[in-house]
């Protein structure tokens, strides 16, 4: 019985299936003919896709990812098939824990395209590249500010970023350099499309993630957006206003994506939008994973220190990606007023941060 006749556990489901093959051969040791066999193709088939999947591991995070998953397979006892309880980032090759909890969390389908549908966006801006550094934890995702800089737009978990890689939906041209650049591919465009596609049709009721417990969004809710083409910040950073100058400087957008990346992180419940400490206070708070409450406690440090009118603002725009015409009708506001509003939130939040962790604080966790 080899590796692909095994039941699969969720969390491995998404591993491309050239790589159980490539597994299952150099990892378990079943051989060519007999994976072709169970697999009703030629063997020359299996053995292109155990070379092509060797040759890759010229990239460290593709080398990285297969060494995880060949070192889970050969610790399993329980079968003659190397199953493949979990993938997770191991302190062996280089990817330890990131400081969010005691345990790295498994890559699951669910979780995988949620965070891909986010990193995949980022990556098709212009100018947009995923960067690794082989000693730290993290990946980032970095893009030119128009003004010769670079502004940071994700930061990337190194097992997404693994399972990113090993599905080829970024690829990097220098896998020797000290600093690895990732660009996406024709096939993360096309997964992109596709998320994209799931996403809309479940906005519409024709999903299936309802069958399979995942959460979604109620109707008359508000519409937490992660496909947004730009969001309201980097559509305001792009204009100009009467002396030439951007209409938000590289810091108040800075502050802006701060803001959303850990309002991502604290898993809001849904109607955030009209509830929005009810939304952040849902779950048990004895339940909730350790970074999960430190990034509830700064969201909810934040807004309040913006006060009313500027945290809603702030709340929609940059967390919700709620465009400034919607947010104007819904708050009542004047047209055109909204951009004001937001850009005077901007230097308030930038401040907030400042006086609580500097303006070099430390990475959020």
């Amino acid at each position: 019985m080899t590796m692909t006749g095994h039941v699969m556990s969720e969390t491995v489901a998404w591993v491309p299936e050239q790589v159980r093959h490539y597994l299952a051969h150099t990892v378990a040791g079943t051989s060519i003919r007999a994976i072709a066999r169970q697999r009703c193709v030629h063997p020359s088939t299996i053995l292109r896709q155990v070379r092509a999947c060797e040759a890759r591991r010229d990239d460290p995070l593709i080398d990285a990812a297969l060494r995880i998953l060949s070192d889970t397979v050969s610790r399993d006892p329980s079968s003659e098939s190397p199953a493949m309880p979990h993938f997770q980032p191991s302190h062996a090759h280089g990817c330890p824990d990131d400081g969010r909890g005691t345990r790295p969390d498994a890559v699951t389908p669910a979780r995988l395209n949620r965070e891909a549908l986010h990193c995949l966006r980022r990556l098709c801006e212009p100018g947009a590249l995923m960067a690794v550094a082989r000693d730290m934890d993290s990946a980032v995702i970095v893009r030119e500010d128009g003004s010769g800089g670079t502004l940071r737009t994700a930061v990337v978990e190194a097992d997404i970023a693994q399972a990113m890689a090993l599905q080829d939906w970024v690829a990097c041209n220098d896998p020797d350099a000290r600093i690895l650049r990732y660009h996406i591919t024709g096939a993360g465009r096309t997964e992109l499309r596709r998320l994209t596609a799931r996403c809309e049709n479940r906005a519409g009721g024709f999903g299936t993630d309802e069958a399979n417990g995942e959460w979604v969004q109620p109707k008359g809710g508000p519409h937490l957006r992660v496909v947004a083409v730009e969001t309201p910040l980097i559509g305001l950073s792009r204009r100009r206003d009467r002396l030439g100058a951007p209409f938000l400087d590289r810091d108040l957008v800075r502050v802006g994506e701060r803001l959303r990346e850990d309002f991502v992180l604290s898993q809001p419940g849904p109607d955030v939008g009209d509830d929005w400490r009810a939304a952040l206070a849902a779950g048990p708070a004895k339940a909730l994973h350790p970074g999960v409450a430190a990034a509830r406690a700064r969201v909810v440090a934040a807004l309040t220190d913006l006060g009313p009118g500027l945290q809603d603002a702030a709340l929609r725009c940059c967390c919700l990606l709620e465009g400034l015409e919607i947010t104007e009708r819904r708050m009542g506001w004047s047209a055109r007023s909204g951009k004001i509003v937001l850009r005077i939130a901007m230097q308030r939040l930038l401040r907030h941060y400042e006086e609580v962790s500097g303006r070099f604080g430390p990475k959020i966790r």
